[in-house]
């Protein structure tokens, strides 16, 4: 069996407590050899990626106050567009998408969502690379307050919860945001504070006990996702020894 040749994937961390996750040994299994940066290590273009993943973070795309590096971030968002560099923005990742390319982000908006949620795969799903092979109803990790209110021009939005109709969404041929967390299983609520959620009327346990319940099926369709985003990254890459990893 011929062994694909490894692709070089930018993450950008924008927090301690949201890793790459599962993500990171289903892509290193598919190919893709990962590099992750943070803060001031964060750079502008895509300069010798074939890809970048950009991830979560309890921030609003333009809170540089707090997260200088997201200038940063955001240019190298939107080189990777113009360049058409495969790109995959996951909750804050997703939201940086959408503002650079012409969208509206709102901080402390609508209905916050917690835990394994439900979401809804759109008609325009179907024809999606990255939401090949799934189907339409779906149940993923979500922790945010924050949401993507209106779509950048032509952008194509793939997914809806009755709780934040953006979900997903395309930016071009080559750039996803998806709000919801297909890297985290059931077990990243161990991290979250269990004061701060009883403050705002939820119950750790029972989110757990959801989340988990939900973990089979959730994980299968998570791994099809990286899976698809994987062989997105092989078809547009160039074949070059200049994109091994050194």
């Amino acid at each position: 069996m011929t062994s694909l040749p490894s692709r070089r994937v930018l993450v950008v961390r924008n927090a301690e407590r949201s890793p790459l996750g599962r993500f990171l040994p289903w892509f290193e299994a598919d190919g893709l050899h990962i590099a992750e940066v943070t803060g001031d290590a964060v750079p502008v273009e895509p300069n010798g990626f074939d890809a970048v993943v950009l991830l979560g973070g309890g921030l609003l795309p333009d809170d540089d106050e707090r997260a200088p590096w997201l200038a940063a971030e955001r240019e190298l968002t939107r080189s990777a567009v113009a360049r058409g560099v495969p790109l995959l923005g996951i909750c804050l990742g997703a939201q940086v998408l959408a503002a650079v390319a012409g969208g509206v982000v709102r901080g402390e908006y609508g209905r916050p969502e917690r835990g394994s949620c439900r979401v809804s795969l759109r008609e325009e799903a179907k024809a999606d690379p990255l939401f090949a092979g799934l189907p339409e109803r779906l149940r993923f990790i979500q922790n945010h307050r924050d949401q993507i209110t209106e779509l950048p021009p032509d952008a194509v939005r793939l997914a809806e919860s009755d709780a934040c109709p953006i979900q997903a969404f395309r930016v071009g041929e080559r750039a996803w945001g998806v709000q919801f967390h297909p890297e985290a299983g059931a077990d990243r609520l161990d991290r979250w504070d269990e004061a701060a959620l009883a403050d705002a009327g939820l119950d750790l346990g029972v989110l757990r006990a959801e989340a988990e319940r939900a973990e089979p099926e959730s994980s299968q369709h998570a791994r099809r996702l990286a899976s698809n985003f994987a062989a997105l990254v092989h078809r547009t890459a160039p074949v070059s020894s200049a994109n091994l990893p050194g």
